[in-house]
């Protein structure tokens, strides 16, 4: 069980990321759930920072 929601959140986290390189807005999280909307966010964050910095492009 614990690692089906280790999965679900990495998961999360991987399409924040996704997201956050593609320039779309935190506003389109699809998640509901507080925990996998927050490692989606985190991911997002992280995509941001790294676009800012130049690393992707």
């Amino acid at each position: 069980m614990k690692r089906q929601k280790r999965d679900r959140l990495d998961r999360a986290h991987s399409n924040g990321y996704q997201a956050g390189a593609a320039g779309r807005a935190k506003e389109n999280c699809p998640y509901q759930n507080a925990t996998a909307r927050s490692e989606w966010l985190g991911g997002w964050r992280e995509a941001v920072s790294d676009r800012s910095m130049g690393l992707i492009k």
